[in-house]
């Protein structure tokens, strides 16, 4: 009896104090109220993603993701702190509560959503793998990489991947490994390896940072599947709730033709029942994840919805020009598809 009061008391301690596996429901988002900012954990330097410009300030489609989280919750998306974390460091910074929200091009998998402790809210970017290489190393498709140095970013998905296909393409390669996406582009460019491997939107962005990017050319190949999206620990639903519903926002927002400039018109005029449900003026659909009426008015306003995010960021209004493709909406030949607010 003695032996079983002590473990209940343990236990009852460890799910206060969020100890190891116990967190308190809850907690995540008790402590973001009350520190008046999200952190969020942002890639280390990655175009259209997350960088940042001469005067500090962040931007990209993952910056956009915790941006909209800090206007759901507080009506404003600058209350956000970001920790440019690698590969290798963002499971770790979100483990520990080094960050409240983790939105680094990270890819959805088996192992990281059920072993880590973690949980994906979503999809905010559809990727696969792909190949990156100087044009005068003379190939044009993967299968031509036999006997190739590749360059490889440490505690990714791509190591596997990288394997994999060259095993059933009867390849042989050279791995080099980095810590960081500037690392390897630097690695590739200076000639120390023949192939840079990584997402293709993190190649894109690589080669936008290189002296002569039109030297380079991303083959066609994509050999993996890559959702990526913003994670949050496991046993805060009420958290997991906001972060996920703030991107679902987004993707609504745009299928109902709702946009920064319009958005406020919309929620004050419109007669279409679902819009108004979405903006706030019919229901109260805020109220159950602790929000705000408006708390899809101040995301849309302040930071847009899907479709301007990834304009303004990695697509036909930014230096990368990547298209929409599979990040399109379900409506229009895309992935991209959100549940209903109502």
């Amino acid at each position: 009896m003695k032996m079983m009061k002590s473990t209940l008391a343990i236990l009852t301690a460890a799910t206060v104090l969020g100890v190891s596996g116990f967190v308190h429901a809850g907690a995540t988002l008790d402590a973001v109220q009350k520190k008046g900012f999200v952190q969020c954990g942002i890639g280390d330097g990655l175009p259209g993603f997350s960088s940042a410009d001469k005067t500090g300030n962040y931007s990209g489609l993952d910056v956009d993701a915790c941006r909209a989280v800090a206007a759901a919750l507080f009506g404003d998306a600058t209350k956000v702190k970001y920790s440019p974390l690698t590969a290798k460091e963002r499971f770790t910074a979100l483990q520990s509560g080094e960050v409240d929200v983790l939105a680094r091009n990270t890819t959805w998998t088996s192992s990281r959503d059920s072993s880590l402790g973690l949980n994906f809210v979503g999809v905010n970017y559809y990727d696969g793998q792909g190949f990156l290489v100087n044009k005068k190393l003379g190939v044009t498709s993967a299968k031509e990489l036999n006997g190739v140095t590749v360059c490889i970013q440490a505690g990714t998905t791509t190591e596997l991947n990288l394997s994999d296909y060259f095993r059933a393409n009867g390849l042989k390669y050279t791995p080099i490994t980095f810590d960081t996406s500037d690392e390897s582009a630097k690695a590739l460019e200076s000639g120390r390896c023949d192939v840079d491997t990584a997402d293709q939107s993190a190649l894109f962005s690589e080669r936008m940072k290189m002296a002569a990017p039109t030297d380079y050319m991303v083959l066609p190949e994509v050999i993996s599947k890559e959702p990526l999206g913003p994670v949050v620990r496991k046993g805060d639903d009420e958290w997991f709730d906001i972060v996920r519903w703030s991107l679902f926002a987004m993707v609504n927002a745009e299928e109902l033709g709702i946009t920064s400039a319009n958005v406020e018109e919309m929620a004050k005029t419109t007669k279409n029942p679902e819009i108004a449900r979405l903006l706030g003026a019919e229901g109260d659909f805020g109220k159950d994840l602790k929000l705000s009426k408006e708390w899809v008015v101040q995301i849309v306003k302040q930071v847009g919805n899907y479709g301007e995010s990834f304009e303004r960021n990695v697509g036909a209004g930014s230096p990368l020009k990547i298209e929409r493709g599979l990040n399109a909406l379900w409506n229009k030949g895309g992935m991209q598809y959100a549940p209903p607010v109502r």
